[in-house]
């Protein structure tokens, strides 16, 4: 399947060139960064105050929510105020449910936003059956509604940006394809067709999950379709619902990273339950991040993939140990600078030790093994952690169950004996005069150092692949950045755009400015993010808007605190009831708001308690998440 110009060598898919007022976006133009307020839209002036706060970071698009016709109108007075303070950047409309309001706002703003999923259908989560028949006459009943829309936007010369979210595909959709990334797909063309049918090409595309393999699949089976019919539209590219603080931005990173290093974006937004200004640096270090300049060619461009575009797989490996064979990906700790390892700094890596009880409390994030360089180890180490020692320190063992392994030179490798398990370091780059010396039971341990370290890596695993060496592969990374979201963002992108394609059995990571502890969280929170191994609660929480009925930031950062010891458990939080339901559809549980005070309480898509006062809500959420089996009292 072809969704980028090539999956070796970072080329930026040329998309059509979309007007958008002032601003132009797609083809050779820069990738855009945009955010959306969470302002009340009626609240004019501080609709305008945020719109500034925003621009003044470096938006490039605004957006606000039309959920009626009041707030479309309303949208002519912000447009006034912003240009009276000389801000010419253009804006967009978010629109659900409301044709109407959609063609009001067309009037006033450069560009309007509309979900496939909810524009012309009402959310009902009703199992449908068509006929081919049927199913054309309901495609008729969406051009009807949708071609006003069209002509509007066409004769005013306004863009559009057909916007398709996992969580909220129309019953018809799903009763056809599924909660599938080609069921995203499929959403989008339905209505893409109509805008083609009527000459209407103003067009920008996106296919929004919380899920980051989901989204990563969605915007390829896009890109593919596009490809095939020979009308590439720009592509706006986010993680919906993405959440706060270090979570949001890994988990933005994985999605948004993976599709920027092959080339896809052409318009960019961090969904974070932050002040909207706080996501425009965040997006805008993602573009450097990504931005290749510092490339070395590989030596040759492969004709296969080594892993699915389609659909996620994970690599076929052998077991080693704790290691490969479909277990979760192993974490490396990394002891091998000058501060000495002793029981207290494994504190930092999820193992805690009680000097008075003489005992390991291990942590859900702890990592499988610690290296320790040329250290030597003076006291007992808990029996779940494994230790790496350099190979010039390490020394023979009759013990077949030794629990300390020797990193070594993969050139070095006939030094030691064969039947020793060995983690053989090489760069990608020599992998390929190399891959003859591992033996069936080392571990790779896989290093890459330029901008296109992602490339190299998939080369690297394409040549293991056609020579059928199955050995468990640790993905070692470094980082210097001593900014800690920088740092966070790195990790993201680099070994998420490996992970959502089940590349990698481990992760190591070594960065000298960051302390051990973000080190260790930043490891798993990238294993979290591609849905590898879970350590932790995770939280599908929005961004925001002006339909947001109780303060997002502060309901998270409390939900957060009450449950954030049940691991595995998927909790959305969103602001209104408009895409609540169908935004949170991968949780298990969720708080959303219903109403001015109110809060609707859901187990997975069926609503449980309605009209919950907020201030009783986050305790009536614990009741029902203990009445279903899945509260675990937190260890104090």
């Amino acid at each position: 399947m072809q969704y980028c110009n090539n999956p070796y060598q970072q080329q930026r898919l040329q998309t059509l060139e979309v007007r958008i007022g002032s601003l132009v976006l797609g083809a050779d133009h820069p990738i855009r960064v945009q955010s959306m307020t969470t302002a009340d839209t009626m609240d004019t002036e501080a609709s305008v105050e945020e719109s500034v706060r925003m621009l003044e970071a470096g938006c490039e698009l605004v957006r606000l929510t039309a959920p009626s016709k009041k707030e479309a109108e309303n949208l002519k007075d912000i447009k006034a105020a912003l240009l009276a303070k000389g801000y010419t950047q253009p804006l967009v409309a978010d629109i659900h449910f409301t044709p109407n309001a959609a063609e009001i706002a067309a009037l006033h703003v450069e560009k309007v936003r509309v979900n496939p999923g909810n524009y012309a259908d009402k959310k009902k989560f009703e199992e449908l059956d068509y006929t081919d028949e049927s199913y054309q006459e309901e495609l008729l009943r969406i051009e009807e509604k949708f071609t006003p829309l069209v002509l509007l936007c066409k004769s005013l010369g306004r863009a559009m940006r057909i916007g398709t979210n996992h969580g909220s595909l129309s019953d018809r959709i799903l009763s056809r394809y599924g909660d599938t990334p080609e069921g995203m797909v499929a959403s989008a063309y339905e209505f893409i067709e109509v805008c083609e049918k009527n000459g209407y090409f103003n067009l920008v595309i996106s296919m929004k999950a919380s899920n980051t393999l989901v989204m990563v699949q969605a915007y390829r089976l896009l890109a593919a379709e596009m490809l095939q019919r020979g009308r590439n539209y720009p592509l706006h590219l986010g993680v919906t619902e993405a959440g706060d603080g270090e979570d949001g931005r890994i988990k933005s990173a994985v999605g948004i990273g993976s599709l920027l290093v092959d080339g896809l974006g052409d318009t960019v937004r961090v969904s974070l339950t932050e002040a909207p200004e706080y996501e425009i640096p965040v997006a805008q270090k993602l573009l450097e991040i990504t931005h290749q300049q510092r490339i070395s060619p590989l030596p040759f461009i492969p004709q296969e993939l080594p892993y699915n575009p389609r659909a996620f797989e994970r690599r076929l490996s052998r077991e080693i140990g704790v290691l490969g064979g479909g277990q979760v990906p192993g974490v490396i700790a990394d002891f091998s600078n000058k501060e000495a390892i002793t029981p207290a700094n494994l504190y930092a890596c999820g193992y805690v030790y009680s000097p008075v009880l003489d005992k390991w409390h291990i942590q859900e994030a702890a990592a499988d093994f610690v290296y320790i360089g040329h250290q030597t180890l003076d006291f007992e180490l808990p029996g779940t952690l494994r230790v790496l020692v350099h190979g010039s320190s390490w020394t023979p063992t009759n013990e077949p169950s030794s629990t300390t392994f020797p990193v070594i030179a993969l050139n070095d490798r006939a030094n030691f004996p064969n039947d020793q398990t060995c983690f053989c370091e090489t760069d990608a780059a020599e992998l390929e005069s190399l891959w003859h010396l591992l033996r069936e039971q080392d571990v790779l341990v896989l290093s890459a150092r330029h901008d296109n370290r992602v490339q190299w890596f998939r080369w690297a695993f394409m040549l293991l692949k056609s020579r059928e060496r199955l050995n468990p592969v640790i993905l070692k990374l470094t980082s210097d950045t001593e900014e800690l979201e920088r740092f966070q963002l790195e990790v993201g992108v680099y070994a998420g755009a490996l992970f959502v394609d089940g590349l990698g059995e481990g992760l190591w990571i070594q960065a000298p400015n960051q302390a051990k502890t973000e080190i260790n969280t930043a490891s798993f929170g990238v294993l979290q993010a591609t849905r590898l191994r879970i350590s932790k609660t995770e939280y599908i929480s929005c961004p925001g808007c002006g339909r947001t009925l109780f303060d997002l930031q502060e309901t998270t950062a409390k939900i957060r605190e009450r449950t954030s010891h049940l691991k595995g458990l998927k909790i959305g939080i969103m602001g209104c009831i408009v895409n609540g339901p169908g935004e949170m559809a991968d949780a298990d549980y969720g708080y959303v708001g219903s109403g001015p005070g109110k809060i609707t309480l859901y187990k997975e898509k069926q609503v449980v308690r309605k009209n919950v006062n907020t201030e009783e809500a986050v305790e009536a959420l614990i009741d029902v998440i203990k009445s279903n089996g899945d509260w675990l009292e937190p260890n104090r």
